[in-house]
């Protein structure tokens, strides 16, 4: 039984970090994460660990649920039938805390994740947050380097329009003292609650960092730290469209990319920098004999790789899927080490539960399989598939994807073939800042089997993140050649396994028919 601190950095890329420095990346600098080192070589760091439910809020409905969540809804609220990780801590006895600044906790359909903690604090003004409303003009070269003029409103009286970022970070003053920039405040907030709650007898504390998702905004001296250009610049951008890098709205020239590759690259030095603030504490408070702490993120970002940039609509390559996990366990028997199992994003529901000591039956009905062997050492964390023989992955209504460690496969879709969302309430399937609406031709049922009573099932549009089948060697040092084609048995193998995966994961049974493969009887 621990106190358990939860950190998950938003978008943050493994190839940027000192700990997977072995793997290649798309820069020809090393990043400096000095403190993310100093905590990798005390931890346990996972090779081998997958993304399940993208991107943001999908990704953190499995860590507060433990239900992947892709293959039945997109993004949308916390269910009467979770069991919600904050909740189930605070009824044994369990003092929580959420300290974020991911503005989208706290938008039209994203109720019931932050409701169950002891407390909460969200710290304000990122992204799209609907924070600023002046001044009414905000700064041209910001706006310059952060949206199209000819296609994105700068009246700012859209709910979703990049001009909200730029009154935002005026008020805040992000360039002139890099203590008002995102991760530093919201770190050092950290700090301070875990030097002002020590005396507690057992605690989980999550802090959900926006940073290092874009825009890519950041203070001096980590904006010029990677670059020779002039950050401030207006003709380059810190904010790029998601989509591909020759062509339309997204496209970016090499001097463009090169420069979005330096501004996330500063924004890693930063976050770093300031979560050295969060292991202070930790040291100050003398809080690592009791306290098991965990490094992750949600997902990566592409910066080029494979021709795109962002996420969302791009294939589901090992560059966004495949994500960082370090873990210090005050008993672990791997701290130091490395481990070579294959794990999962919803593995932390359960493993979270385990270490703050309470029973893990809320974790039974669910998708979610703790860490704890692994860490303690009575799993072999050498054997790629002693905790998991696949792992799925994807986004809601589109492709399927599946890695046995060795090989990822990703399955089309066809997107004649509509998908179903699945909900207690009419959430909107497509657009995360929209409310729910009225759907005349849901039904209602049990079609959720891990839900404990009726939910609303209604059709959305599918849509097609990829042509036909990729295959994927995630050994070779840059997985960037589609095999499928060239070895179509490893791709019937992998098919299998996807088939496998979701009757195990018992799968709605639209999802054979939208992603053409055939149902086991």
């Amino acid at each position: 039984m621990t106190n358990v601190l939860l950190l998950s950095i938003d978008s943050l890329r493994r190839d940027f970090l000192g700990a997977y420095a072995d793997e290649p990346s798309c820069v020809d600098y090393a990043v400096e994460t000095p403190n993310l080192d100093r905590f990798a070589e005390r931890a346990a760091v996972f090779d081998t660990h997958y993304a399940g439910s993208l991107p943001c809020m999908p990704a953190r409905r499995e860590w507060h649920t433990g239900v992947k969540e892709f293959l039945w809804r997109s993004w949308g609220p916390i269910e009467p039938y979770d069991d919600h990780l904050a909740r189930v801590a605070r009824d044994d006895g369990v003092l929580t805390q959420l300290l974020t600044d991911h503005f989208h906790y706290f938008q039209h359909g994203a109720h019931g994740y932050y409701e169950d903690y002891t407390g909460f604090e969200f710290l304000r003004g990122h992204e799209y947050d609907a924070w600023q409303t002046a001044p009414k003009q905000p700064d041209d070269r910001l706006l310059d380097q952060t949206l199209d003029r000819e296609t994105d409103p700068t009246d700012g009286v859209g709910y979703v329009n990049r001009s909200v970022y730029a009154r935002n970070a005026a008020r805040l003053g992000v360039e002139d003292d890099e203590r008002n920039a995102f991760a530093p405040r919201l770190f050092s907030r950290t700090a301070e609650w875990l030097r002002a709650n020590r005396e507690w007898d057992r605690w989980f504390c999550y802090v959900d960092s926006f940073d290092v998702h874009e825009p890519f905004h950041c203070p001096e001296p980590y904006a010029s730290m990677y670059t020779d250009e002039d950050p401030r610049d207006p003709e380059l951008d810190i904010w790029p469209y998601y989509g591909r890098i020759d062509e339309g709205q997204s496209a970016l020239a090499e001097r463009q990319l090169a420069f979005v590759r330096s501004q996330f690259a500063g924004k890693v030095t930063m976050a770093d920098r300031w979560f050295g603030r969060v292991l202070d504490a930790l040291d100050d408070a003398e809080l690592w004999d009791d306290t098991a702490v965990i490094v992750t993120s949600d997902h990566g970002f592409l910066l080029g790789e494979h021709g795109w940039v962002g996420k969302n609509e791009a294939p589901v390559y090992d560059v966004l899927a495949r994500t960082p996990l370090l873990i210090w366990h005050p008993e672990g028997a791997h701290n130091g080490d490395r481990i070579e199992s294959l794990t999962a994003a919803v593995d932390l529901y359960a493993t979270v539960l385990d270490l703050l000591g309470i029973d893990e039956s809320a974790a039974d009905r669910v998708h979610s399989r703790s860490l704890h062997l692994l860490l303690a050492g009575d799993a072999d964390a050498e054997n790629l598939h002693s905790h998991r023989d696949r792992a799925l992955y994807g986004y809601w209504g589109s492709a399927v994807n599946v890695t046995d460690g060795e090989y990822a496969y990703l399955q089309p879709c066809d997107p004649a073939v509509p998908s179903r969302c699945h909900s207690t309430t009419m959430m909107n399937a497509r657009g995360f800042p929209l409310p729910a609406t009225p759907k005349h031709d849901a039904e209602a049922g049990e079609f959720v089997a891990h839900a404990d009573g009726p939910v609303w099932r209604f059709e959305a549009d599918s849509y097609a993140q990829l042509d036909g089948p990729m295959l994927f060697d995630v050994t070779d040092e840059i997985p960037k050649t589609n095999l499928a084609e060239e070895r179509p048995g490893e791709c019937d193998r992998l098919r299998d396994e996807l088939v496998a995966g979701l009757d195990a994961l018992n799968a709605p049974d639209h999802q054979y028919a939208r992603l053409t493969l055939e149902q086991p009887p």
